[in-house]
Parts: structure tokens; C-alpha cells; sequence
């Protein structure tokens, strides 16, 4: 057969019903329709076949081997659209489907994990894939498509990302044991302007750097950074190792070794903010499920 068949999901469930009943008149009120009106349906998708269906006297209705061979089929097509359009619906209402989130590792003692787990139990047929990285790398992979958010750490302004508040904290100093100042209760940001430091690479963002760097600047002047490391947990046994000092959010400092004393910045009132970043045009209701899971 090398025409398209014009037999739709009515058509189907109407043959389903007959065939099911073996008998139109109590097909028709499992319908809720007349009874000549299915009669026209059994008979026009028997013409779109171009076989009959139902073998009829005026006593019984028999499906033939072409019917019964419909009758399984229609049942699978039928259940399977149900399928469909179930998971259709939960996919608009954000209930299934895929979620790809980021986040910067030092944002995880603050709890994005935990509100992964609730957005998990809450809706356990949505998939949900993570992916660390800086956050200059995570806003890249979402502007991308490839990320449908994350949450990230004092981002640059982008007008294609659109940024929710997570959390917000202060930054202490990060010394290594044996410094000058490691026997004070807490110092002043600028008093590490003569130490060497170790920090991020630029390409981290630069408002993470300016930001982070700003407990410490002073006057104009700027700490020099003489060692670079990729995560937080590096730049802290560096500074343990010796190599220098830094000033690190709290939460960061948290993967800080025995070799490292950590010191309240008493003069500062900057702060570190973190933010789930998603995509400016991006409105899904799944997105809407996630920020709302607590």
C-alpha cells in the first residue's frame, strides 16, 4: 500500500469499542454516540483500509482476520499515545524529562546538593546530571545550551543569563602556619598586601577576582599574585606548602589543611555571592520546580 491512510484515534477507538463488544448498539453507548453514526465509522475506515473488519448478520457481529489483527494493533497505538501525551504533560509541567545543573565545588558545603536531592524526591522521573567547573565556564556551557543552570560564585554581568540569590558570605584570610600573623585573632584585609599570593586564573571571571581581591586592596595597591591554581582546595595546600597567602570565602575554606590557619577579616564588609544562573529566555516550568525545591 503505497497511499496514506486517513484513519484517525477516533476511528480507532470506535473499531476498538465494536470489537471489544461484538455488538454495535453497546459499543454506541460505551461511546456515548448513536448508533448509526459508529455504524459510519466502522464502514468508512473499512473503505480507508480497503478490507473489512467485521463479519455481520443480522444476529452477531465476528471480527475478521484482518480485525483481529487491528484490534491488537489499535489497543498498542492507542496505549502507547496515551503514553505520549502523559509524559508530554509532565514534561510542560517541569515532572519529567532532563535536567543538566552545574555548580562551583566550592559552593557545596552551602547546599546546592541537598537541593538537587529535593527536587530528585520530589520529582524522581526528571533525570538529573551534574557538572563542576569554574564559574566562567559553567555560564559559558549554559549561554550554550548545554547547562540548563547552575549555581556559580560572583559571576560577570551577562544579558543573556539570568541570575536567582542562593546564598552570600564573607571571606577570610588564609595563611600559612609559622606566617607573621598566624597567632591573631583576625586581622585587616590589607595587611597582606606584602605577602605573594596564590589565586585563581584570570579566566575565573573577573568579577570573582575583584571581588575576592578586595578585602586586601588598598590605597591603590593590589596584592601580586605569584602562583595560580584551579580549585580552591589546590590554592590552600599551596598556601599550606609555604608559597603564599590568600583570601578565600568561608564556605571554600572549609577544604583548608592543618598546614593553613584561617583569619576573620575584621575591616571588610565585602562578600561573596552566589546565584543559580540560567539562561535569560529560558521560562521551562522544570526550571521553575528545581529553584522552588527545598
Amino acid at each position: 500500500m503505497d497511499r496514506d491512510l486517513d484513519v484517525d484515534l477516533r476511528h480507532l477507538r470506535a473499531f476498538l469499542a465494536v470489537a471489544d463488544e461484538l455488538h454495535f448498539g453497546r459499543a454506541a453507548e460505551r461511546l456515548r454516540i448513536a448508533q448509526p453514526a459508529l455504524s459510519q465509522q466502522i464502514r468508512r475506515t473499512e473503505r480507508e483500509l480497503g478490507v473489512e473488519l467485521f463479519v455481520r448478520t443480522s444476529r452477531s457481529v465476528a471480527l475478521t482476520a484482518a480485525g483481529r489483527v487491528l484490534q491488537g494493533r489499535a489497543r498498542a497505538v492507542l496505549g502507547q499515545v496515551r503514553r505520549d501525551l502523559d509524559e508530554t504533560v509532565r514534561v510542560g509541567r517541569g515532572e519529567a524529562g532532563r535536567l543538566d545543573v552545574g555548580f562551583v565545588v566550592s559552593a557545596l558545603p552551602l547546599g546546592p546538593i541537598e537541593r538537587v536531592q529535593a527536587f530528585r524526591m520530589r520529582y524522581p522521573l526528571v533525570r538529573v546530571e551534574l557538572t563542576e567547573g569554574y564559574t566562567s565556564t559553567l555560564l559559558a556551557r549554559i549561554v550554550r545550551g548545554e547547562l540548563d543552570l547552575a549555581v556559580v560564585r560572583d559571576p560577570d554581568p551577562d544579558p543573556a543569563v539570568r541570575l536567582l540569590p542562593f546564598r552570600t558570605e564573607a571571606f577570610v584570610a588564609a595563611v600559612p602556619r609559622g606566617h607573621r600573623l598566624a597567632d591573631r585573632a583576625a586581622i585587616e584585609g590589607p595587611e597582606l598586601l606584602d605577602d605573594p599570593f596564590v589565586f585563581f586564573p584570570a579566566v575565573a571571571g573577573s568579577l570573582a577576582t575583584e571581588r575576592n581581591l578586595a578585602p586586601v586592596t588598598a590605597g591603590g595597591r593590589r596584592p601580586v599574585v605569584v602562583q595560580e591554581a584551579t580549585t580552591w582546595a589546590t590554592v590552600l595546600h599551596l598556601v599550606g606548602a609555604g608559597l603564599g597567602v590568600t583570601v578565600v570565602p568561608e564556605s571554600a575554606a572549609l577544604a583548608a589543611p592543618d598546614t593553613v590557619v584561617l583569619l576573620p577579616l575584621t575591616d571588610s564588609t565585602h562578600r561573596s555571592e552566589l546565584s543559580w544562573a540560567m539562561r535569560a529566555d529560558d521560562d521551562r516550568e522544570i526550571l521553575r520546580n528545581f529553584v522552588a525545591a527545598e
